[in-house]
């Protein structure tokens, strides 16, 4: 098996670029020193023709360089794992090995090129001649320059001498002579040479061929480039295998000995069966012998080899789909990690939060309640006041006139003036009444009712119906203290303006609530002098204690009201 020059060349190219290349996206240290230490070891163990520690180093970085998206070496980790399975004969596997790198390209360079070389050096070794080409062609395209363009050329040229095309390939391998771009490379022109040499010998110009299959001879001779003289004798043998069996089996034997000792077994088996065509007799049988175990030996080292170099990928997959799983779960368990530390974090941060919230509204009420009960205060102070100003003070002040301007000798004027002392007195307990502090114990109802009767008088009738039948220990104090004040604001708002000739208040206990309906036949007012009259004050407590107060009345209608509480 004849390696290209060219195909060195492109080696030492990626084996420079690769380090210029290299991503540095991923501030992962430990790995780039790893994914290093993998390629160099690789190149050592190439060198050394340790091929399957090789192999492994090479499948080890490319794992690594996945980890650091580092698409370079990746790229070229598969091209040198590709061409140590060629050269132990694997094939088939080399091409699904370069098939992996396709991906990882980014641009037309040298490792297209490379990766193209390999394909068709796969398809040659393989006889798929015409996917041969289409890769060396493809190569082709990416080189830059006359001078890369000739061993793809000569590639092809050789392909064509395998499908007897021989006027094609004598057409290419002209060309590249008459560029005269290889006379400075001795080692790639006597290729050109060599193969000129057979494609013209192959096609019947036997002179012209030998002549130059010989040349091509002579300058790898003086170059000393045995590994190319290996098919330069085998070209020579097969010329001299018809006419002069003696020569061709000299020319055969010298590539024997060069192949063996290039362990080129491929090249060794042609110069074994050329030796075997040559001669029938004693050695014949000794050649055929060593080829058939020659030819045994390589068919099992080489399936040992593609089986070696599938273990290889399998377990490094195999590792990599683990070590993958084992992140993936360490992630998982992170992430549940950080996840516990974020429930806790929202749990007492919702605590704290509620505690405060807790603390606000508590807060809050107590403010409103302190508001409310200073507001509260504040009415009745101003109702008082009122009360003072607007009844006491005027009877008070007619008093001390009627006692300054009447003889209080006179046993009239003493009666009446203790009749007005007795209705300051009277007037003076009912503001007190209306005022004091009220009991929602076991008295509720009978103080209620006696607070109500309170308002009897000769111009009023007041009539009061079913207070007894309310269960007035079911009701929370501070309902009742809310009708208590709110039937009571009703009966002063009766006495100062309604006029009323009668009162009925109704009082109905049902299994969730009590309805309490208030009316009179007095004057009533326009609906939009309720608040103006302070009915709005009733409203306010009767909805502090979740329930409803409707009122309904026009003027010279009466006056009515409706209130329902929740028990």
């Amino acid at each position: 098996m004849v390696r290209s020059p060219f195909f060195y060349f492109l080696f030492f190219l990626l084996l420079l670029s690769c380090k210029e290349k290299t991503v540095d996206t991923v501030d992962t240290t430990s790995t780039k020193k790893e994914a290093r230490g993998y390629l160099s070891k690789g190149m050592e163990n190439f060198q050394n023709k340790k091929f399957n520690t090789a192999f492994y180093q090479y499948n080890k970085a490319k794992i690594a360089c996945e980890t650091l998206k580092d698409s370079a070496n990746i790229v070229y980790s598969l091209i040198q794992m590709a061409n140590i399975q060629q050269i132990n004969g694997d094939y088939y596997g080399s091409k699904e090995t370069l098939t992996e790198a396709l991906p990882y390209l980014k641009k037309k360079d040298v490792y297209s090129a490379a990766i193209n070389n390999l394909f068709g050096i796969a398809d040659k070794e393989l006889s798929i001649y015409n996917d041969a080409i289409f890769f060396y062609k493809e190569a082709l395209k990416d080189c830059t320059d006359d001078s890369s363009r000739q061993s793809p050329l000569n590639n092809i040229a050789v392909v064509y001498i395998q499908q007897k095309k021989y006027t094609e390939a004598i057409n290419i391998l002209n060309t590249i002579l008459d560029k005269k771009l290889l006379d400075k490379e001795p080692p790639k022109k006597a290729r050109v040479l060599d193969n000129l040499g057979y494609a013209y010998f192959k096609m019947g110009e036997t002179e012209k061929g030998y002549s130059l299959m010989n040349e091509g001879h002579k300058m790898r001779t003086q170059s000393e480039d045995f590994y190319g003289s290996i098919e330069s004798n085998l070209h020579l043998a097969e010329f001299y295998s018809k006419s002069n069996s003696q020569k061709s089996n000299q020319y055969a034997q010298a590539a024997y000995q060069l192949a063996t000792h290039f362990n080129s077994v491929d090249e060794r088996l042609k110069a074994l069966s050329l030796l075997m065509s040559n001669d029938s007799g004693i050695k014949n049988v000794q050649y055929a012998q060593k080829f058939i175990f020659l030819n045994d030996s390589i068919i099992k080292i080489r399936n040992n080899f593609k089986n070696k170099f599938a273990k290889i990928k399998y377990d490094s997959k195999k590792e990599k789909d683990e070590n993958q799983k084992l992140r993936l779960e360490r992630a998982e368990n992170l992430l549940s990690i950080q996840e516990a530390k974020y429930q806790r974090a929202f749990f007492i941060i919702g605590i704290a939060a509620l505690c405060l919230l807790l603390l606000y509204l508590r807060k809050f009420y107590q403010n409103r309640n302190r508001i409310e009960k200073l507001t509260a205060a504040y009415d009745t102070e101003t109702r008082i006041a009122k009360d003072i100003h607007d009844e006491l003070a005027n009877d008070v002040f007619n008093t001390i006139t009627f006692t300054q301007t009447q003889s209080l000798e006179s046993t009239h004027i003493k009666d009446n003036l203790i009749q007005k002392l007795d209705q300051i007195y009277n007037r003076v307990r009912g503001i007190s009444r209306e005022n004091n502090e009220i009991d929602t114990k076991a008295n509720y109802a009978v103080n209620l009712k006696e607070m109500l009767s309170t308002y009897n008088s000769p111009s009023t009738n007041v009539i009061i119906n079913n207070i007894e039948k309310v269960n007035w220990d079911l009701v929370d104090d501070i309902k009742k203290v809310a009708v208590h004040r709110v039937l009571q604001e009703l009966m002063v708002n009766m006495k100062k303006h309604s006029e009323a000739l009668v009162v009925v208040l109704k009082f109905e206990n049902t299994a969730n609530k009590i309805l309490i309906e208030y009316s009179d036949n007095g004057k009533g007012c326009e609906k939009d002098k309720i608040i103006k009259n302070g009915l709005q004050n009733m409203e306010n407590r009767i909805l502090a204690t979740k329930g409803t107060i409707t009122f309904d009345t026009e003027p010279h209608k009466g006056f009515k009201v409706k209130i329902t509480l929740p028990k």
